[in-house]
């Protein structure tokens, strides 16, 4: 028997503790008959001034990853989604390949993730090659998502890493602020920007920009829950966040 709200799809989403973003994100892209149960990956809002700071960030939700997903999963839902990016890219594609084996072994679901979204998203909107790339990590998660995307055969052109000084922090950063980093990595030189970060609040935003620069803008959130949508035969087209999801 199918689920009353979720009769559709069930979304299982783990998103670190201090996310503030992906929760009402997701939810403004939900079609009717899918929902969204998530489930906390309890991290502190740890200040973060340097690479070992940010490196122990990673370790804290390596730490309890796990456990939210085994909680998220009591509801059974159809499918996972990875509320968090930053995670999705380390070590590159072969990386990204292991945590998504690893994860799916665990929840014994499919899950989407950012590195894959994104990565299938930008193929999926056109022969884009050169891409512009906005984060809000310091240098050692922006070398991380250098990596990745160097591994599935883009060229980034340019990056602003934003060095966001905690957590919860990320979801600070304006629009504004935001704006002027999609100028910043855009230039003639570049195809598509694209923003990884998943507590950063650009799906909108990133809707709004391709109007400006008349060529693709993705937020991760949007690429993700795009992925999910289309990998679970959802193909409805929704409007207001740019390209990808009302047209693809």
């Amino acid at each position: 028997m199918a689920d009353s709200l979720g009769f559709r799809k069930k979304f299982g989403v783990v998103a670190p503790s201090t996310n503030t973003a992906v929760q009402p994100e997701y939810d403004s892209m939900r079609p009717p008959g899918v929902t969204n149960h998530f489930g906390r990956i309890h991290i502190p809002n740890d200040p973060i001034r340097n690479d070992d700071d940010f490196n122990q960030l990673m370790v804290n939700i390596r730490t309890a990853m796990f456990e939210a997903i085994d909680r998220v999963m009591t509801c059974e839902p159809d499918y996972l989604i990875l509320g968090m990016s930053s995670e999705t890219f380390w070590d590159g594609l072969e990386g990204s390949q292991r945590l998504r084996e690893g994860v799916e072994t665990h929840a014994g679901v499919k899950v989407a993730m950012g590195s894959d979204a994104s990565q299938a998203a930008l193929k999926r909107l056109g022969n884009i090659k050169r891409i512009g790339v906005i984060t809000p990590y310091m240098p050692l998660g922006d070398g991380q998502v250098r990596r990745f995307f160097t591994d599935c055969g883009f060229e980034i052109v340019r990056l602003k890493g934003l060095c966001c000084n905690s957590p919860v922090a990320i979801a600070h950063v304006s629009e504004r602020t935001l704006r002027d980093a999609i100028l910043e990595v855009n230039g003639p030189d570049v195809d598509a920007v694209i923003q990884v970060g998943t507590n950063l609040v650009m799906a909108r935003l990133a809707g709004l920009a391709e109007f400006w620069l008349d060529k693709p803008v993705l937020a991760i959130n949007t690429a993700t829950y795009w992925y999910a949508l289309r990998a679970n035969g959802i193909d409805d087209r929704i409007d207001g966040f740019g390209s990808l999801l009302a047209r693809f």
